[in-house]
């Protein structure tokens, strides 16, 4: 599968940012991607830096603005599309949501987003309910697809279910950078512990993973700054890097994945066959005291 990643620095104009991205499409498309992987949030600034009501108004409900917009594109360019967004699903109840549209611009399915962080600079308890939609893939013309978002990118849990209802990729939009007031090493330290729990699931569960992070600088209305790191990345069934972006530079690109190379790998390294599930009933508590 020919797959399409887009790390994008986002500014406040959000029909500027939905028009980029829909060149950037189209741009990959034309090089032959299948599927196109959107970063978290992509139709605006990572507004979580702060908490301010007002920012509500900025989700929208699924299907909605957002969905008719990627869908038509999805469409035009007979790919599938995975995209990130802000949703309203009743009035002081929101998401956010990763929704799968189809070739035919329909949608495939959604979901939530299921751990939600609470850090300086990442608000989002203060906007985001808490998905309720499990750990389901998502079927497309392309096959099943193990869409998760961000935070959930540092749960096994999470990538693990996911294989087990028959995902044949994982998938994660994100958003994420560095703590201004962390030392370089510091920094360095944390991005790529980021890059290797995934390359990490890749290997546990024998499966691609594909993360299309933001970039650039971002700052709120009260001017907290954001610096997000990039490196998006598509690793292969053994955590082989097989594409890795800058962490400073916006990039369009396509990145083929061979999908069978899935099955053999778990030949060699049967984990799931091996695994003792009689004795993990205490992964449901929350600490073993």
């Amino acid at each position: 599968m020919k797959i399409g990643i887009i790390q994008q620095h986002n500014t406040a104009d959000v029909e500027g940012n939905k028009l980029r991205l829909a060149e950037k499409i189209r741009k990959v498309a034309r090089e032959g991607a299948e599927l196109v992987v959107l970063q978290e949030l992509h139709n605006g600034l990572y507004f979580c830096q702060e908490e301010d009501v007002n920012t509500f108004d900025l989700a929208e409900p699924i299907p909605g603005p957002s969905t008719e917009f990627y869908g038509a594109l999805a469409k035009e360019l007979q790919v599938v599309i995975v995209t990130s967004l802000f949703e309203r699903r009743a009035p002081g109840l929101y998401h956010n949501t990763a929704v799968v549209l189809e070739k035919d611009g329909s949608v495939a399915g959604k979901y939530r987003k299921m751990h939600i962080p609470d850090d300086p600079g990442y608000y989002e308890k203060f906007y985001f309910t808490p998905g309720d939609m499990g750990f389901k893939p998502i079927d497309t013309s392309l096959g099943r697809l193990g869409v998760l978002v961000c935070w959930d990118q540092w749960y096994p849990e999470a990538a693990r279910l996911m294989a087990l209802a028959g995902a044949e990729m994982l998938i994660y939009p994100t958003a994420i950078g560095w703590d201004p007031n962390d030392t370089p090493e510091e920094q360095e330290r944390q991005r790529m512990a980021w890059q290797t729990v995934q390359r990490g699931h890749a290997v546990a569960n024998g499966l691609p993973v594909i993360t299309v992070n933001r970039v650039g600088e971002e700052r709120g209305q009260d001017q907290s700054k954001q610096t997000f790191w990039g490196t998006s990345f598509v690793a292969g069934p053994q955590g082989e890097l097989l594409y890795e972006a800058p962490t400073n530079e916006e990039v369009e690109t396509v990145v083929e994945v061979d999908l069978k190379r899935s099955e053999q790998v778990r030949r060699w390294w049967p984990f799931l066959r091996d695994r003792r599930i009689e004795a993990y009933g205490d992964i449901v508590k929350r600490f073993r005291d």
